[in-house]
């Protein structure tokens, strides 16, 4: 199984406290409760990963709310492991990660994700980065359409 990073609680975290503000500085919400005890066991413990195994249910239901708020792949559309790479030059995803990307679980594909964001060799990170914001802000076909100017 996979582990979920420290800053992935983290983000999780700051997402429900951007979400469910404390009304009084003091009370957290109860998504927040239950990822805060969990990032509060792991620094207590040293630890920079939690297994996905275990979690505490009302966590992972919080960090999985969270998680559909991320990107779901890193491809740019520019895979050069359909021409024998082993490696992706264009998100930096193994060949079987490429394959195997929908049935991997969240954790799984955030572990993926952050450890092409720590090589940050692929292009999607340097030569293609702006592409890849874009994609991951362009609206779907149907809203761009209406948003086009009409026809003169």
């Amino acid at each position: 199984m996979a582990a979920i990073h420290i800053t992935d609680i983290e983000a999780a975290i700051n997402y429900w406290r951007d979400r469910k503000p404390s009304p009084d500085g003091v009370t957290l919400a109860p998504e927040l409760r239950a990822l805060a005890e969990v990032y509060a066991l792991m620094v207590f413990h040293h630890e920079d990963e939690v297994d996905e195994v275990g979690f505490p249910q009302q966590a992972w239901n919080a960090w999985l709310e969270w998680y559909g708020t991320t990107p779901d792949t890193p491809c740019i559309a520019i895979c050069s492991t359909s021409q024998g790479d082993d490696e992706c030059k264009g998100c930096g995803r193994s060949f079987d990660e490429v394959q195997h990307w929908p049935a991997m679980t969240p954790a799984e594909k955030r572990a993926t994700w952050r450890r092409i964001s720590m090589q940050d060799t692929a292009w999607r990170f340097n030569k293609y980065a702006e592409r890849a914001h874009e994609a991951e802000r362009r609206p779907n076909a149907a809203e761009a359409e209406a948003d086009r100017p009409p026809a003169e």
